[in-house]
Formats: C-alpha cells, sequence, structure tokens
C-alpha cells in the first residue's frame, strides 16, 4: 500500500514561529519534529518536545530576535542565513527564479513571492533591515547636473526608473527600513564606466541613509576567492549624521583551504572525460601561446580556489580536483555548497538538478560574510540603543501612510 502524507497548510504564524524556534532548539527538520509528535500523541504519551522544555510563548521567543528584516532578490538564501545568525527574523522574501525558490522553500520552508517587479511595496510588511543581492544594470546620471542647472526636480525615480535598482529604492523610500544591506558584484562600482556606483550611492544618500561600502573577499571564511561589494546604510533620522559603523576584519581563526571540503569518496561521474580533459588542455595551451591567462583551474587541496560561477556546471574548468591516476574531476554539488558555506546536511538536502545546483551557489553570497557584517551592524544597533538621543528603530513603532501597522512587529 503506498505511503500517503500528511500536508498542513495555513498554519497560523505565531505557530509556524513556535514549531521554527523548536526545531532550532532541537536541531530537528521541520518533518522529524512533526512526526515526533504524531508519533508520540499516537502512543498516547506527551510529545517529547513538551516533556524536554516548557513551551514559550512565541511573542517571547520573538523578543529574542535583534531586528525584523526582508529578504529580497533572495536566491537560495545566503543572506537570510547571515542575517538569521546574528539575530535577525526574516518577514518577507522575493525571488523570481523558480528553481532557486525550491531550494529556499527546502530550506526555509517558506516560498518566496515572486517578480519583485510585481508587488506593491505597501504590501510588504515594515521592517528594520531590507537585504538585497540585487541584479546590476547600467543607469543613467547623465541628466542630472542639467536638471541641476535648470533648476528642475529630479530624484531617484528619475535616474533609475527602468531598473531593478529602482524597486529596491521605491521599497526604501516606502517603508523606511532602519538599516539597509545590499550585495553586489566586485566589478558593480566600475561598471557602466563608474555611472552605476555614483547613481547607486547618490540614491542612498538622497533617500536620507548614511552609506557605507566596502569590497570583501570571502577566502578569509571559505577556502575561495570571492570579492563582493557590501553596501550598508543607516537612516541619518535613526542613528544621527555618523553611526560607528565598520565593515569586519578578517578572523582570526586559521583560513579553510580545499581539502577541508571534500567528499571522501565522490561520485567518478564527476570526474573529466578524456575528451574534455583533453579539450581543457588544448585550450589552454592555445591561450598560453598567445599571452593569455585564460584555462582550467587545478586547485592545490592545501590552498584556495578561484571564483566559483554560475557556469560551473557546463565544463568546472575554473576549479577541477586533482586526483592521483585518473584525470581532474568537478566539485560535487555538496562540496560546491560547503565551498561556499552553506550548511548542507542530511536534513538541509540539495532539491534540485547538479546543473541547477551549481548555478544557484555560483550565484549566491557566503552566509559567514554576511554573518560577519551582520554582526556588526547590530553593534550600531546596540549603540544606539545606550545613546541618549535614540529614535525609534524597531517596527512596533507605528508610522505613518503604512497599511501594515496592526500587524505584528518583532
Amino acid at each position: 500500500m503506498a505511503e500517503k502524507s500528511v500536508l498542513i497548510r495555513n498554519i497560523p504564524e505565531e505557530i509556524n514561529s513556535w514549531i521554527t524556534s523548536e526545531c532550532e532548539r532541537l536541531r530537528m527538520s521541520q518533518q522529524e519534529f512533526m512526526l515526533s509528535i504524531i508519533k508520540d500523541v499516537h502512543g498516547n504519551q506527551k510529545p517529547g518536545c513538551l516533556r524536554e522544555a516548557k513551551i514559550k510563548s512565541p511573542s517571547r521567543e520573538r523578543k529574542k530576535h535583534v531586528f525584523s528584516f526582508i529578504d529580497l532578490f533572495a536566491g537560495i538564501g545566503g543572506l537570510r542565513f547571515g542575517l538569521e545568525a546574528v539575530g535577525g527574523r526574516c518577514l518577507f522574501s522575493s525571488e523570481w527564479d523558480r528553481y532557486c525558490q525550491k531550494t529556499y522553500n527546502a530550506w526555509f520552508g517558506e516560498m518566496p513571492h515572486g517578480d519583485i517587479t510585481k508587488i506593491n511595496p505597501e504590501d510588504i510588511p515594515d521592517h528594520d533591515l531590507l537585504a538585497a543581492g540585487f541584479p546590476c544594470q547600467p543607469f543613467s546620471i547623465a541628466g542630472v547636473s542639467k536638471k541641476n542647472a535648470l533648476g528642475r526636480p529630479h530624484g531617484f525615480k528619475d535616474i533609475t526608473q527602468g531598473t531593478l535598482f529602482f524597486n529596491v529604492a521605491s521599497i526604501i523610500n516606502i517603508k523606511r527600513p532602519s538599516v539597509i544591506l545590499l550585495e553586489n558584484v566586485k566589478n558593480l562600482k566600475s561598471h557602466d564606466g563608474g555611472n552605476t556606483w555614483k547613481v547607486i550611492n547618490y540614491t542612498i544618500e538622497e533617500l536620507g541613509y548614511k552609506v557605507f561600502s566596502s569590497i570583501m573577499d570571502a577566502s578569509a571564511w571559505v577556502p575561495q576567492h570571492r570579492e563582493r561589494v557590501f553596501i550598508v546604510g543607516f537612516d541619518r533620522k535613526v542613528f544621527g549624521p555618523n553611526p560607528p559603523f565598520s565593515f569586519p576584519e578578517k578572523p582570526e581563526n586559521a583560513q579553510p583551504v580545499i581539502k577541508d571540503i571534500l567528499d571522501s569518496n565522490p561520485d567518478p561521474k564527476y570526474t573529466l572525460s578524456d575528451h574534455l580533459w583533453k579539450y581543457l588542455q588544448d585550450y589552454a595551451r592555445r591561450h598560453r601561446e598567445k599571452g593569455n591567462g585564460f584555462g582550467y583551474g587545478l586547485v592545490n587541496p592545501e590552498g584556495i580556489s578561484r571564483t566559483l560561477s554560475a557556469r560551473y556546471y557546463k565544463d568546472g574548468s575554473e576549479i577541477l580536483i586533482p586526483q592521483k591516476g585518473r584525470n581532474p574531476r568537478r566539485l560535487t554539488p555538496y562540496e560546491a555548497a560547503r565551498l561556499m558555506g552553506f550548511p548542507v546536511s542530511e536534513e538541509r538536502t540539495i532539491v534540485v538538478s547538479d546543473t541547477q545546483a551549481y548555478r544557484q551557489f555560483g550565484n549566491a553570497v557566503v552566509p559567514m560574510v554576511v554573518e560577519a557584517v551582520g554582526r556588526r551592524i547590530t553593534e550600531v544597533i546596540e549603540w544606539n540603543k545606550n545613546t541618549d538621543n535614540e529614535k525609534p528603530l524597531f517596527k512596533s513603532i507605528k508610522r505613518k501612510n503604512s497599511k501594515n501597522n496592526n500587524m505584528e512587529r518583532v
């Protein structure tokens, strides 16, 4: 007889929050947690999770969180993992890619909303921090100086219209989060002759935020050279003109190396075929003869790798693992996950094809870097709480012109 599944939909938020916190406390997946309760009740026993600890009020659990946040262009949750690690509570997520949605839902028990361009900012819950790994698109800043000279008004709508950053800026303008955290590729600052960065920086400052930015290399946290730009903004009305923020230094512990993330017995299917291995060698040789640096990346297990890209699924050439007596091999998807610092496990598995997994990890942000930046943000939040001139931070403070003031807040 086929096994039947029990599906529970429309769980009230306070119960879902309690389940999430208990799963974290007991180090169990949601499926394991619910099955344990059902089995105990079926055996006329009090559920084990209730015997182990007194159940706390969901509202008390929520007070433990330092801030609330939303996760835009969420991908597979790299920003979310990092922010939750420092006390953040996610209230809303958005990601248009259906394969990323599948992974996000499997890992967080939440299906992200779709295309952010089709979401009304007013419908997004109020939040303390806006996090977004937005795509990079060209901007035009050419008209700003001319409009200044003519005395004509301009602003973020005028110079960012038609870009995805416009949607982020619109949400910031309407929801007024106290903190913003944006992540993008290193080339953001040089993209489109520097215009993209000028517009982003200008826009955030015009919206009333003190802006900090830094290009950070994840190699201090994971065995991979991966540079990304991080942008942090603090609302000047909340934190004043000069909040004491600085980006984190490299951790003092020993730098991880490739061998730390490798499987002991990888499937032979990840070993390159003779044909592909010959092609990559010939390709590298031709470019060396031309004086170019293009070629495959055969890594030293005692060192770090090149940057994992979204195209890794094609031939794996940028990161190849040497094998004694055999052709080199690609990373397995689980090795790629660990190379990025994602906490995959028997409970948090990869639920998409190898091709989609490589794309997802290659496009992702390293959670441990986000955690390090997030910890510095929480230090500024604590500093703000202890100053004499503290301004409202948490969204328990009602804001004017908000449709969400009747919603429960952190």
